[in-house]
């Protein structure tokens, strides 16, 4: 039988199906919280009657009106928002444009649903695409940043009446498996420590 090929280093297979599930629902639900936050902020300040078609329906989308340029504004930023939340709960360079482009895709799914129609204003597909790359590059750009911070493991203490660089070469000789240097406590010259070979144990 012809083996499998493993998959790529950081694919969603190496995550449990059910935290990709929560993860995505949890994405989902924060775009859509988000939108709704600002878009009812933007009605009250606008004098607006807000309800849920613009949030829901591609057709309040528009470019011939206020409210539709408002409308796609509130959606870049809750783009912005959105990468914050892959840092977060994503934290995997990899792995953003899956979710980044299944938010967007499921977004899709929804409004088509809600509409009763697929759709046709070409400003709301123009939308989606700045969107998912803002969100994908943002949101990559942001992962590998994180993925990329130097780790700090401790710092070495300095050991009172010795210097640092007594500190270092002492290091370096217990890594070779060496003798210890180090200086006296006058400062005056130079000592070297050597392991005691069995036959001068007993002496």
């Amino acid at each position: 039988m012809p083996r499998r090929r493993p998959p790529r280093a950081g694919a969603l297979a190496d995550l449990p199906p059910l935290k990709i599930l929560s993860q995505i629902v949890m994405l989902q639900a924060a775009w859509y919280v988000v939108a709704t936050v600002m878009i009812l902020f933007t009605s009250l300040v606008a004098g607006k009657v807000f309800s849920l078609d613009l949030v829901l329906s591609w057709r309040s989308l528009r470019g011939d009106t206020t409210v539709g340029w408002t409308l796609g504004l509130c959606w870049l930023l809750d783009s912005l928002v959105l990468v914050i939340l892959l840092l977060l709960l994503v934290s995997r360079s990899k792995l953003v444009p899956d979710f980044a482009l299944t938010v967007h895709f499921l977004h899709l799914v929804i409004t088509s649903l809600y509409a009763r129609a697929l759709p046709t204003n070409v400003l709301w597909w123009g939308l989606q695409a700045c969107s998912a790359a803002l969100m994908v590059s943002l949101g990559i750009w942001a992962c590998q940043w994180r993925e990329l911070r130097p780790m700090s493991f401790g710092k070495a203490k300095d050991t009172p009446g010795l210097p640092r660089e007594g500190i270092e070469e002492e290091g370096e000789a217990s890594m070779f498996g060496r003798g210890r240097r180090g200086r006296g406590r006058d400062g005056a010259g130079e000592y070297e420590m050597v392991g005691m070979k069995k036959g001068d144990e007993g002496v």
